[in-house]
């Protein structure tokens, strides 16, 4: 064979290659072109059906208005339905798996609790938290109204000589009905009932003497925080003590003690009685009892204890 024809059978097998390679090339672009458009197709059906979907959820729900028929706000599921049903329990499962607390619930608590003041016969001042129970009456720390360091070498003994609350920017006069058995701070004892004489209008707190402090429960800590005025703080609840106190994980600044520890449902649970020393993070929580509440009127049937 001469080298011409090898040349000449080369130079086809060559095109007839790159002929089934380009045609195959085609055939593959033109199948994958039409599996995008058939995508396309079934992407903008199921865009269309959702569409119309929520279009008859909205026209069912919308209700006349006057006589235009004004539609006032987004629908939403009717109260009671299964749908609104199906809402609440995920919100609920939701706070309760991320130890959530309503915004608006924890605004209403705010305004619960007030800042504190005393002053001893030395002119020392100091702050705190008081937490409103109701008629006059608010539950705070021993130590912040009471004198509990006094001296045993015969020196002037230390006294609590006025007690406020601050109260619409005003000071108020408060006195000490009752209190626990505390000598000196981080006690089981150390919790305190004030009452005012004026009117107040707060919103009272609700109690519960039940509630378990279980391990790593979320809490939720309303205080006078550095006397700048009463601030939010969250944390877990660490473990009971030998003595009835509870750690938990949560800040302990000055001026937050007797403020209040919530439970996941805004109830007050527990009150803050101090810290860790050195460590602001690792605070000591006081939980509340029958017996704090016995010369509050209207708590002795509020509070309900659980052996």
């Amino acid at each position: 064979m001469s080298a011409r024809r090898v040349i000449l059978y080369a130079g086809l097998a060559f095109s007839l290659s790159a002929l089934a390679f380009s045609l195959g090339s085609w055939t593959a672009q033109r199948s994958i072109a039409a599996q995008m458009a058939a995508n396309d197709q079934r992407l903008a059906a199921l865009q269309g059906h959702l569409a119309r979907s929520i279009l008859r959820t909205r026209e069912a729900a919308i209700l006349p208005s006057a006589t235009y028929g004004e539609q006032t706000g987004d629908p939403v599921a009717a109260a009671g339905s299964p749908q609104s049903a199906l809402v609440d329990e995920i919100k609920r499962q939701l706070q309760a798996e991320m130890g959530l607390l309503p915004v608006r619930l924890l605004r209403e608590r705010r305004g619960s609790f007030v800042e504190l003041n005393a002053a001893d016969n030395f002119g020392k001042t100091s702050y705190g938290t008081a937490g409103y129970l109701g008629h006059g009456y608010f539950i705070t720390v021993k130590h912040g109204v009471m004198a509990l360091d006094n001296p045993a070498d015969g020196r002037d003994r230390r006294r609590i000589v006025s007690v406020t609350i601050r109260y619409r920017n005003r000071d108020i006069p408060a006195q000490v009905v009752d209190s626990g058995d505390a000598t000196g701070e981080v006690h089981p004892g150390d919790w305190a009932i004030i009452r005012v004489r004026e009117e107040i209008d707060l919103p009272p707190l609700r109690v519960d003497a039940s509630y378990g402090f279980e391990f790593a429960e979320p809490i939720f800590r309303l205080g006078n925080d550095y006397s700048k005025g009463i601030i939010l703080s969250t944390g877990y609840v660490g473990q009971r003590m030998a003595n009835g106190l509870v750690t938990c994980l949560t800040d302990g600044h000055p001026g937050v003690s007797g403020g209040g520890v919530l439970n996941q449902q805004g109830d007050l649970v527990g009150i803050p009685v101090g810290r860790m020393q050195g460590d602001y993070r690792f605070s000591f929580i006081l939980p509340v009892r029958s017996e704090m509440f016995r010369k509050v009127p209207g708590f002795s049937t509020a509070v309900v204890e659980t052996d």
